[in-house]
């Protein structure tokens, strides 16, 4: 049996099962709340740099298929869970827990109390970790701390440009509109969800210039999720400066910050983020709360959007965070939340047919 051991920055030491690839991961620890979605979470290019935790106390236990995944891979550092089912059932599964994450060479542990870890997080804050997956003799404890507590901060390291395409992709169905969506980190629902609406999608780098942006002549530009600190993508902040007032504009996520950022708006981070489908988000027009799949330890600082043009539309209704701003002149609109839901309910998959009314009278 494969033993493994997670240790964080504070001196926290956790023994535990191994599970998946042998081998060490580095990486800030976050938790995600979702009882379902593991594929997606695992394969969400958002997650690059992290080791993420699930609360819900057993993992994989209608395995793993490829139809479910949000890119082509695994982006989690490292994985920790209460449980990983050995013995999966559903009707499409391919591979156990282990075996997928075997597959990409994740390592994983298991067998741990995830809600003290949890409880933990919540107090102090996301902290720097090291998970280490090995047979034979224990290591040295003292040692992976000190890994641990000298790895980079997320901040420091443009983990966008790790997980962004290399070239463009045109993706042509020979629908009315084309939206080009700038890849920071795509989860391929987000593509999805414009395919099914007969929209061509143009895929392009996050390097791409305004001018390579608009050669395509797209109809609406959406700027995806993604990985890491906002604040350090100075090149997604230029493109961006540069497209707004041509065409209407979506941000998502990491999107929706970036948009903030090109407008003179600030962000910051988070004691330890948003991670899960059961996010309560409130509309300030309307009243109504939508309950919304989320992904980021970074949100917009409201203090911080005067003068930008856009005002504040929904926020959380747990802390009271931004979740969605829109323009008040031009037909820009960004969501802090997932709105193609996958995983997570369907509260939101109205913002994208919003977006084409906009493609279609602007």
């Amino acid at each position: 049996m494969k033993k493994a051991v997670l240790v964080l920055s504070d001196g926290t030491v956790v023994w535990g099962r191994g599970i998946g690839a042998e081998g060490e991961a580095l990486g800030e620890v976050v938790f995600c709340t979702g009882m379902t979605g593991y594929e997606e979470a695992l394969t969400d290019p958002s997650y690059n740099g992290q080791i993420l935790m699930f609360t819900y106390p057993l993992i994989g236990n209608y395995g793993t298929h490829v139809s479910e995944f949000e890119s082509d891979r695994v982006h989690v550092e490292g994985v920790i869970v209460r449980e990983a089912c050995t013995t999966p059932s559903h009707r499409k599964k391919c591979k156990t827990l282990h075996e997928f994450l075997l597959e990409y060479d994740i390592p994983g542990i298991e067998g741990v109390d995830t809600r003290a870890l949890t409880i933990k997080i919540r107090k102090y804050g996301v902290l720097p970790g090291l998970l280490k997956v090995y047979t034979g003799e224990d290591p040295d404890v003292e040692e992976l701390i000190e890994k641990a507590r000298n790895q980079p901060s997320t901040s420091d390291v443009d983990l966008v440009a790790e997980v962004t395409r290399d070239k463009a992709e045109i993706i042509d169905v020979g629908g009315r509109h084309t939206v080009v969506i700038v890849d920071c980190g795509v989860k391929m629902n987000i593509v999805r969800s414009f395919l099914r609406r007969n929209v061509n999608v143009v895929l392009v780098p996050a390097f791409a210039t305004a001018k390579e942006v608009l050669d395509y002549d797209p109809d609406g530009v959406v700027l995806s999720n993604g990985p890491g600190d906002p604040a350090i993508l100075h090149y997604v902040i230029e493109t961006t400066r540069n497209l707004i007032g041509k065409v209407p504009m979506q941000g998502i996520c990491l999107g929706h910050q970036i948009l903030a950022l090109a407008s003179g708006a600030k962000t910051y981070k988070m004691k330890f983020g948003h991670r899960g489908i059961n996010q309560p988000v409130k509309d300030l027009d309307t009243g109504r709360v939508y309950i919304t799949s989320q992904n980021h330890g970074f949100a917009v600082d409201p203090k911080t959007l005067g003068g930008t043009g856009f005002r504040i539309k929904q926020v959380n209704a747990n802390d009271g965070t931004v979740e969605a701003l829109v323009h008040t002149e031009l037909p820009i609109i960004s969501t802090q939340y997932h709105p193609e839901a996958r995983p997570g309910p369907l509260d939101s998959q109205y913002l994208f047919d919003k977006f084409l009314e906009w493609l279609s009278t602007y």
